[in-house]
């Protein structure tokens, strides 16, 4: 059988002639969260899978669909498809949110889903992330907000438009599922 020598399909390489282009997004992004006060964490790449399945929603593609999960011996890990769910988990694991409020943290992680690969989507691809735990107040958000286009703002893109959309509560949700099928 001869070696297949192709990178796994919906993956990249990120060769030594691009990398500096990496180098900048990921010191601007990290730059620009530092300065609105927040700090990085690093979290491991695989979970249990239930902090998924718990977070993200049993019924949601991506639990069903689209993880990487691998069972070893009697327990199921789970290639973060996002960054959120374990972010958190840290936060309250490692003490965070028993420190002064609101507790604010970045991550730059490499995230795994198995979609169909396309233009834009990849099984592998890199997530900037941030969390805010510990505020109910607007001005969090708009805090958050302000972050996103000074990253983008500092990387002189142009022409970005915000569009702003929340999946709402359990119950908004429902309502909303039920337009969506009438």
């Amino acid at each position: 059988m001869a070696l297949n020598l192709k990178r796994p399909n919906g993956t990249e390489d990120i060769t030594p002639a691009n990398i500096h282009k990496w180098y900048t997004v990921e010191q601007v992004a990290r730059s620009v969260a530092q300065s609105y006060g927040f700090r990085e964490i690093r979290i491991p790449t695989f979970e249990n899978t239930e902090l998924f399945q718990r977070s993200v929603g049993e019924t949601t593609d991506v639990v069903q669909k689209e993880m990487y999960t691998v069972m070893a011996k009697e327990t199921k890990f789970t290639l973060r498809p996002e960054g959120t769910a374990g972010t958190i988990r840290a936060m309250l694991q490692n003490g965070l949110l028993n420190e002064a409020l609101p507790q604010k943290v970045f991550y730059l992680l490499s995230c795994f889903r198995h979609e169909r690969p396309q233009a834009g989507r990849l099984r592998e691809f890199h997530q900037f992330g941030l969390e805010m735990a510990g505020s109910a107040e607007p001005a969090a958000d708009a805090e958050v907000i302000s972050l996103a286009k000074a990253v983008l703002d500092t990387l002189g893109l142009k022409g970005i438009q915000l569009y702003i959309n929340s999946i709402g509560c359990p119950t908004c949700r429902a309502e909303y599922h039920k337009a969506l099928r009438a």
